[in-house]
């Protein structure tokens, strides 16, 4: 039986939204997989990252009359954080690097806090280490026994300096696309709230808690208009952040 035209055309419209739509999904696999490798290759050839920063970068003075240099410290998440405006009598300083596990931040900490000499570290670590799991299930306890270790030794460090820690909460996780799934599981959620409850027991007179989580979720997850992709904020959960710690610094009293 022959197909009429109007079928026709249909079955050739169906035929063509399929290609496209398999064309776009192996370009975006591809981007995806390219990122990954160039990442990979990077983290090769500095694994700590101890190259990453020129002198003086990433960092701008709010006033002239600055009397506490406030560091930015962690994974991309605190590298992609921006400065907080409007505060007087702060200098700040970024310290993220992308990718990096907790591992690989306390392994740079003397290399890349220690001469900023900084009177506030605010630390953002963790989710590059509980990523993993779905990948390596078998060594979840063991990554979230290391990922514990390496936040509370930074913070055993910063209280060497006689640093003030802005100790921020773990983000939760946004929608995870399609693409990733494979690779992922809800045991990476239960890790974040796991190390996040580690978190809250690190807290004492020069730690703060600043529960970033708590501002971002919903339900468990990370709410679609503050985030660009699964693990990063987009510039409304910033801005959501930096009001929250914008209040923290303004009450944190500095020696001179």
């Amino acid at each position: 039986m022959q197909k009429s035209p109007r079928l026709l055309r249909l079955t050739m419209l169906l035929c063509l939204v399929a290609l496209i739509g398999s064309v776009a999904l192996n370009f975006r696999l591809f981007f995806a997989a390219r990122h990954y490798y160039i990442l990979l290759n990077q983290t090769n050839l500095d694994p700590l990252g101890l190259q990453h920063f020129r002198a003086k970068s990433s960092q701008r003075d709010v006033s002239n009359t600055a009397t506490a240099n406030v560091v930015f410290f962690g994974d991309s998440r605190a590298e992609e954080w921006p400065f907080p405006s409007g505060l007087k009598g702060f200098s700040f300083a970024n310290r993220g690097i992308t990718g990096q596990t907790s591992s690989q931040v306390l392994e740079r900490f003397d290399k890349h806090v220690l001469p900023l000499r900084p009177k506030i570290i605010v630390v953002q670590v963790g989710i590059n280490d509980l990523k993993t799991i779905p990948l390596f299930p078998r060594q979840k306890a063991s990554i979230i026994a290391n990922c514990k270790d390496n936040i509370g030794e930074i913070v055993k460090r910063s209280h060497s300096l006689g640093t003030t820690v802005i100790l921020t909460t773990i983000f939760p996780v946004a929608e995870v696309p399609l693409a990733r799934r494979p690779f992922w599981s809800s045991e990476v959620d239960r890790a974040i709230l796991e190390v996040n409850s580690y978190i809250y027991s690190l807290q004492a007179p020069n730690v703060i808690i600043l529960d970033t989580y708590a501002l971002l979720a919903e339900k468990g997850k990370g709410k679609n208009k503050f985030y660009r992709d699964t693990l990063h904020t987009n510039a409304k959960g910033y801005e959501v952040l930096n009001k929250e710690l914008a209040k923290i610094l303004a009450g944190i009293k500095i020696e001179k």
